[in-house]
This record gives structure tokens, C-alpha cells and sequence, in this order.
């Protein structure tokens, strides 16, 4: 096994090129500007072809045209231009198109900040954009799990033919940590794109057309209801979610990304003074692991909900516990980074006090 030292946004670069990706859209916006960079650098030298284009907005409509041609093609943004390129993630959704979406947070409403938050929550899992669709959701937590979900991504899009979103953050994104790239097997049967990119027909069969624009209402009906049909196997196939010390619990936390790695610290402290404390991460934020929360006893005095915004991902949380449990939510917003001893706090007023 090799090991290198690398950049979260820098190792994003990497992973998509592994996963044989060779066309990148995008536009710098801190704090994933290092991520475009990449791709500028490294891309002509591998024959793959690296544009910044003039907006986000034609950034996402770029990879809406190579996606159509069947390429395994990437953007990257953070949080206001993620805003920005939801028209054409509906479309992309709508078409059936697989591609990689990179949205590496920043504080926010609007321009807000460019320090690391994870207020896009709602925005990633729900739809940004107009029209019922979901979009497969992975939060990775460190660099190493970054570069294997940008891999498995990539996979993930092309079996079923949707968007997939890496949901991370600025933290993340700038930090450095060794990652393994050999490590990365096969795992999916991919099927063929012939049978709907446009790639020409050679004058063997009719035109491949790709399409979001549905006049008859009809039709445009039978279309969402396959569409939904599609989200109900990815959510029978694709729900990843880690958790640790639920039975015996007092108190169970539910973060994802960079909470869940301060979260981790505060339980290893709580842990050392008599607290049983335990964990649910989400991997995929959807589709959302709500089975994992009927692990939860019901003796567990309280789920609190450890994010870096106001209390996005609660609902989820309290759609997976079914009221057995009490659900508070701690955070810090603003791109403020909550540290474990905050979160220690929280967890002893829940409890009582300390031990």
C-alpha cells in the first residue's frame, strides 16, 4: 500500500482522474479553488480536457452536454455556486445523466463566508432545483473516504444514471492527510451507454435523444413516476451510514462529515469519564439511513443533533427515531468550528451535570 500526503481539494483532482474521469467544468470559488487547479494542471498531460468556463451556470450545462456523450465528466463549486448551477442539475436529473457534483461548504445564507459549514444540507438532499427528483447524497468525513466516495461516485452515476453529489466541506477540503488510491477494487457491473448517448448513429439506427422537455402532461407524468421508480432502488441499494456504542447509550449523537470527526474526539473524552455516548454518521445523506435509528433503546435519554448550521439534518433525525426519543441540536454556524469540549458541554447539560 502506498500512501501520499495530499490536499483534500487536490485529492478530489486525483480520485476523479483514478476513477477515469477526463472532462472538468467549473469555476473558482474559495474554498475549493484548489480543486480546478488540479484538473488545469494535470488533465492536458493525460489527453483529458479542463475548461473554466465563463459561470457556474455554464459550468453545469457543459457537463450536461459531455454526460449526454457518455463521458465521465465532473464540476466542482462551493455553496453559493452550487446555488447557482440548480437549473441544470434538474435538467441533468430529469434527462437521466450521470455525473460527479463536488460541493466542498462555506458559511452562508448568500455569499456569506469561506470558512467551513455545512449549511447546503437542505439544498443537496432535497433538490435544489424545480421538479421532484433526489440526488444520491455521500459525506465523507476525511480525505481518504473523500478520494473512495469520489470513485465510487463516478460508479454510482453511470449504474444508475443520475447525478451524485460529494457533499463535503472547506475544512475537509483544505486539510492533509495521507490517502491510498491503490486500495480502490471494482465493485459494480456497469452497463453499456450506447443504448442512449449520443455519441452518432453511423446511419445504423435512429438518433439517440436526450430530452427534459415533456409538452404532453401525460407523458411527462409516466416520466417522473420511472424517475421514482429509479429513487426507490437506489434507496433499497444505496443507504451507507457508520455508528458505534448504541447499546447501553445515555446519549446518542447524530452528525455527519466534519462533526462526526469532532464528534469522535468528544466521545473518546466522554468515554474516558464514565459516559456511554454513541454515534450515527450518515455516509449517504440520501438516501438517509433511517433504519440505523431504530437501533437507538429506548432508554437513551436524548439524540442531539451535531451539525454546522441551525438544524438541517434534524428532521431526518427525527423521521428515523419515530418520537421514542427526545432529539435537541447542537452546532455552531458561520463557519465557526465547533470544538469536542462544546460538544462534551452539551452532552453533560443533557445529562445532568458532570459524573
Amino acid at each position: 500500500m502506498t500512501r501520499v500526503l495530499m490536499k483534500g481539494n487536490e485529492a478530489v483532482g486525483a480520485a476523479a482522474i483514478k476513477a477515469g474521469c477526463r472532462h472538468f467544468f467549473g469555476y473558482p470559488i474559495t474554498p475549493q479553488s484548489e480543486v480546478p487547479e488540479y484538473f488545469a494542471r494535470e488533465m492536458p498531460k493525460i489527453g483529458g480536457c479542463f475548461l473554466q468556463a465563463e459561470s457556474e451556470i455554464a459550468a453545469i450545462n457543459m457537463v450536461y452536454g459531455a454526460a449526454g456523450c457518455g463521458a465521465r465528466v465532473m464540476t466542482s463549486s462551493s455553496s453559493p455556486g452550487i446555488s447557482l448551477k440548480q437549473e441544470g442539475i434538474s435538467y441533468l436529473a430529469a434527462s437521466e445523466l450521470p455525473c460527479l457534483i463536488v460541493n466542498m461548504m462555506r458559511g452562508g445564507p448568500g455569499l456569506g463566508s469561506i470558512q467551513p459549514s455545512q449549511t447546503d444540507y437542505f439544498q443537496a438532499t432535497r433538490g435544489g432545483g424545480n421538479g421532484d427528483y433526489r440526488l444520491i447524497v455521500l459525506a465523507p468525513s476525511n480525505v481518504q473516504e473523500l478520494v473512495d466516495l469520489i470513485i465510487e461516485g463516478f460508479d454510482l452515476a453511470d449504474l444508475y444514471r443520475t447525478p451524485v453529489m460529494v457533499l463535503s466541506d472547506g475544512m475537509v477540503g483544505q486539510m492533509m492527510e495521507p490517502v491510498d488510491f491503490d486500495g480502490n477494487k471494482k465493485q459494480y457491473d456497469l452497463p453499456s451507454k450506447e443504448d442512449w448517448a449520443t455519441v452518432g448513429t453511423g446511419e445504423k439506427r435512429a438518433p439517440h435523444i436526450i430530452n427534459s422537455l415533456y409538452l404532453e402532461a401525460s407523458i411527462l407524468e409516466e416520466h417522473n413516476l420511472h424517475l421514482q421508480k429509479k429513487f426507490e432502488l437506489i434507496k433499497e441499494n444505496v443507504c451507507r451510514v457508520e455508528s458505534e456504542g448504541l447499546e447501553g447509550a445515555e446519549v446518542v449523537i447524530a452528525a455527519y462529515g466534519t462533526s462526526a470527526r469532532i464528534a469522535k474526539t468528544a466521545i473518546e473524552t466522554l468515554t474516558k469519564e464514565g459516559y456511554k455516548v454513541g454515534l450515527i454518521r450518515p455516509i449517504t445523506l440520501w438516501p438517509f439511513p433511517y433504519a440505523e435509528f431504530d437501533k437507538v433503546e429506548d432508554s437513551t435519554k436524548c439524540i442531539i443533533n451535531f451539525e454546522m448550521n441551525h438544524g438541517q439534518m434534524i428532521d431526518d433525525v427525527r423521521i428515523g427515531i419515530k418520537n421514542r426519543v427526545p432529539v435537541e441540536h447542537f452546532c455552531r454556524t458561520g463557519g465557526v468550528i465547533p470544538t469536542p469540549s462544546e460538544l462534551v458541554t452539551k452532552v453533560k447539560e443533557v445529562l445532568g451535570g458532570a459524573k
